[in-house]
């Protein structure tokens, strides 16, 4: 599976960016995307999850201010980020989760290239 991102750039604080994720490979084996953000000398930490049951996952800080959604038939993963805050700031990286089935199943977790978001204030 590979994923590519696109969406990123430069908003104020209060503004709106969307996030695009697009999968491609073996889809049919992907089981959750996620959305994932790494600020300046921190951790990269889940910012929002969505499973093949459309479960969702979202981090304190992006609930009621973000959405993730998922197109199956576009294999897409799009987080829409309002009300940006300048600590929303970071490189958002879009990552996937699945099982390859085969002779022997294998678990795997494959990350895209980071876009950067930048939130000025």
């Amino acid at each position: 599976v590979q994923l590519q991102a696109s969406g990123g750039g430069l908003v104020q604080a209060g503004g709106s960016l969307r996030l695009s994720c697009l999968a491609s490979g073996s889809v049919r084996s992907i089981n959750t995307m996620a959305w994932h953000r790494q600020a300046p000398g921190k951790t990269r930490d889940l910012v929002a999850s969505i499973n093949k049951s459309g479960i969702l996952k979202y981090a304190d800080s992006a609930k009621g201010r973000f959405t993730i959604s998922r197109d199956y038939a576009a294999n897409t993963v799009d987080l829409q980020m309002n009300s940006l805050k300048p600590e929303d700031t970071g490189v958002y990286y879009c990552e996937a989760e699945g099982i390859h089935f085969g002779e022997s199943p294998i678990a795997y977790r494959t990350w895209g290239e980071g876009t950067q978001v930048t939130v000025s204030s």
